[in-house]
């Protein structure tokens, strides 16, 4: 249950939660691996390499560029699997990026949520230019985009959450956070102790064992009917 103000705002993860990331990666990866058809490496066993790879330059300091950080992870993991890398293939990760459509009822639940009063934000691991064309496609509902590239961090970090929370003049606790990933958004929602609603889209990306959100649902259109009949304190 949730429990405190009523939020001003809201923010959101984008990829995986507005955005279809699994599935949007999946067919830029299945493009690349074309390119190699003696290679018996399966669009599975790739993606989760370059994850393992991504995920630690985005720990590294100084800050890299998204742009650079997957241009680096995807030729990491192709050199690991014994893939020849050239950089069509980083062309063909980010350039899919910004195509990559939303969920089926993601605009329509933002609208709701706008009608609702709510102020909308994306809080994001990428850079400014890849994530515009995936906010250009959600409406005109967005209000507000913060990236790893503003904040000059990426999320689990504190420092992009308190650049968010800076720009929107508020608190943690003045905010509720919709999101898909739990080692990303659920962890620092765990660490930095602000509400959070998982959005569990069957993707097989477990709960953290030391932490529950605020509420879990399947789609966001379970969102609006749960926060218009929340009793807010």
């Amino acid at each position: 249950m949730l429990s405190g103000p009523k939020p001003e705002w809201l923010t959101f993860d984008c990829y995986g939660t507005l955005i279809q990331w699994d599935e949007g990666l999946l067919a830029a990866v299945e493009q690349i691996l074309a390119k190699h058809p003696g290679s018996d490496v399966d669009p599975e066993t790739l993606i989760r390499v370059y994850d393992k790879y991504e995920h630690a330059l985005e720990a590294e300091r100084p800050h890299k560029s998204f742009r650079v950080v997957a241009g680096e992870g995807l030729r990491l993991a192709m050199e690991e699997l014994e893939l020849a890398y050239t950089s069509d293939d980083i062309e063909i990760l980010t350039g899919s990026i910004s195509r990559m459509p939303p969920f089926p009822e993601v605009v329509a639940a933002l609208g709701e949520l706008k009608a609702q009063g709510f102020k909308l934000c994306i809080v994001s691991n990428t850079d400014d230019d890849i994530i515009a064309g995936n906010v250009a496609q959600l409406g005109g509902h967005i209000d507000r985009v913060v990236t790893a590239q503003q904040a000059g961090a990426y999320k689990p970090t504190q420092q992009i959450f308190d650049f968010a929370h800076d720009a929107l003049g508020l608190g943690r606790s003045d905010v509720v956070h919709i999101c898909a990933s739990p080692h990303l958004d659920l962890a620092a929602a765990r660490d930095l102790g602000f509400r959070c609603i998982w959005i569990d889209r069957g993707t097989g990306r477990k709960p953290l064992p030391d932490y529950a959100p605020n509420a879990v649902f399947p789609t966001l259109d379970c969102v609006p009917p749960f926060l218009s009949s929340a009793n807010w304190g």
